[in-house]
């Protein structure tokens, strides 16, 4: 076992005697020692509870015969540091998270690992750490929140708290009504009810044969959901105590192979997922060392059907209605019956291939999960658009458009985030417009900021089909509308978005994968010779050292030492 490194052998009387401290006795040295990655914390929904969830997990692995040592990462909620500069500090926590599980694992040199994220960074920071480990690693989320209903029994999520906040500056709504939905948005624990960011990586844990079926969808805080958190930890003890040359097979780098990650970016196609999967599955994949580029996304987006659509794209279908419908085997069954959108002879860390894990599961509901002939739309529901505003790529969530897939209007620009949402309030953006949100790219902001405060009170005022949104920051998985983001190269780092003057002709075609401004070569390499990037003052010493490392959006926004 690699544990033995740290507990066999009179030269480890030391290290067995710290051991024997923390509880444990003679016979657990000849048991494998499984790592409890726990991202338990009060200040999340989704995670409020694992620490539960986790007295669950290591019950169960305790009576499989393997010894559970339980350690935890940090999280953010991104829905509560939006609209301020503590989304500064989000996706920079992916980082500290990825290296947490790094630290942990091969300090102690712990033979497998299972892991607890739900929300946000954390998912995406838990696979980045466990590739760097590569040891057998179950993943098992905390699972989603159910959906909340407003007092008329409207179905409701965090996208309509933060879309009423819009339409109470429109005037469209009472003080009354929103407070109503500020009440029931959001009724239990767990990640938020729709295909947000969260949700979207924990289906796509499923797609990757990293997780058990259900993950995805299964409510948390339910009978159902603590099963799945018993066979999760009964299977890591499995694998943990067969020999080591077949505990090696699933090795997490073994499951999430190049063909895992084609799988994952499939199926988020077929459901529509945030646009934030893309910046976190292109981290994944240079964590697991396979080649998959940006580049490659719009050539599965051509032929994967559309067929799963839930809020925010269409708002009365939540994480729970698809667990109903099939869940996300269905959908990776319904995948199957065409060519090769999913690869199915992949090893899931069940033991099972992809193929026999979906075999026998069927859309019970075809008007929550569509059929392959009846898609909501014949290709995915993400696009990487390019041009010269884009030379890299930039990312729209195209199943959250609202009004026309192809758009020109005049720009409106911005230096922040903050800028734009007292503009947007102040009325300075009309339809017809495309309103620039730079200077908030990994680089620029530091830490590329969601946008949903200004594209929900853009929803919210009315304006969702009528102007469109690109940034070089990024998107909650809440947000719909014509929002493109990753904007890349970004602002800062001379990128034609930092160029945009206002009043510029700016020409969006989604199915011609176009991001282009219309001003001439002439007038682009005047304003290059003149041009300075903004560099907003730090007094973060970690944000100053991300700002120094980080790559752009393009290459997933990941670290680069050297």
């Amino acid at each position: 076992m690699r544990s033995d490194i740290v507990k066999k052998g009179h030269n480890r009387a030391p290290h067995r005697s710290l051991f024997r401290a923390t509880g444990l006795q003679d016979e657990d040295f000849d048991k494998p020692f499984i790592g409890v990655a726990n991202s338990f914390i009060e200040i999340i929904p989704g995670h409020f509870f694992l620490d539960k969830v986790s007295a669950i997990i290591k019950d169960e692995i305790r009576k499989a015969g393997c010894v559970p040592f339980e350690f935890n990462t940090i999280g953010v909620d991104d829905g509560i540091a939006m609209g301020h500069d503590g989304m500064l500090f989000s996706l920079p926590s992916r980082e500290i998270i990825a290296n947490s599980i790094e630290t942990v694992m091969n300090a102690h040199k712990l033979d497998a690992m299972i892991a607890i994220p739900n929300c946000d960074k954390i998912v995406p920071g838990m696979i980045m750490g466990a590739l760097r480990v590569n040891v057998p690693t179950v993943f098992v989320s905390g699972g989603p929140m159910a959906k909340g209903y407003t007092q008329d029994g409207t179905p409701i999520d965090l996208a309509t708290a933060f879309e009423a906040v819009g339409k109470f500056e429109a005037g469209e709504i009472t003080e009354a009504e929103l407070t109503d939905i500020e009440c029931n948005a959001c009724p239990s624990g767990g990640s938020c009810s729709g295909m947000f960011t969260a949700n979207s990586m924990n289906t796509l844990m499923e797609a990757m044969g990293i997780a058990l079926p259900g993950n995805g969808t299964i409510l948390a805080l339910t009978k159902e959901r603590e099963e799945l958190y018993r066979k999760a930890a009964r299977r890591v003890c499995e694998i943990a105590l067969m020999k080591e040359e077949e505990s090696s097979l699933y090795n997490v780098r073994e499951i999430l192979n190049e063909n895992a990650v084609r799988n994952a970016f499939a199926v988020d196609m077929a459901m529509g997922g945030s646009s934030n999967t893309v910046l976190h599955m292109l981290a994944i994949a240079k964590e697991a060392e396979v080649n998959f580029n940006l580049e490659d996304i719009n050539s599965i987006s051509k032929r994967v059907s559309h067929i799963a659509k839930i809020s925010p794209s269409l708002t009365t279908v939540h994480m729970q209605d698809i667990d109903k419908a099939g869940g996300v085997s269905a959908v990776m069954h319904e995948m199957s019956k065409r060519g090769d959108d999913i690869l199915l002879d992949n090893l899931t860390i069940t033991g099972e291939s992809l193929k026999e894990r979906i075999a026998n599961a069927e859309i019970v509901d075809t008007n929550i999960i569509h059929t392959i002939d009846n898609p909501y739309s014949k290709v995915g529901g993400l696009a990487i658009l390019y041009g010269n505003l884009a030379e890299q790529g930039a990312v729209i969530k195209t199943a959250g458009i609202t009004g026309d897939r192809v758009f020109t209007g005049t720009a409106v620009c911005f230096n922040s985030q903050d800028e734009a949402i007292k503009g947007i309030i102040n009325g300075k953006v009309k339809a017809g417009n495309v309103v620039v949100i730079r200077y908030e790219g990994p680089r620029g902001g530091p830490g590329m900021q969601e946008m949903l405060s200004p594209t929900s009170l853009i929803m919210g005022m009315g304006l969702g089909d009528k102007v469109a949104l690109i940034t070089d920051g990024r998107f909650s998985g809440a947000t719909r509308g014509a929002s493109i983001g990753h904007v890349s190269p970004e602002a800062a780092e001379g990128g034609m978005i930092g160029l945009l003057e206002d009043g510029d002709e700016i020409h969006i075609d989604v199915d011609q994968y176009i991001l282009q401004v219309n001003i001439s070569d002439e007038e682009v390499e005047k304003r290059k010779a003149n041009f300075r990037p903004l560099v907003k003052p730090l007094e973060s010493k970690w944000l100053k050292q991300y700002r120094a490392l980080v790559t752009n959006a393009s290459s997933g926004a990941v670290l680069e030492a050297e």
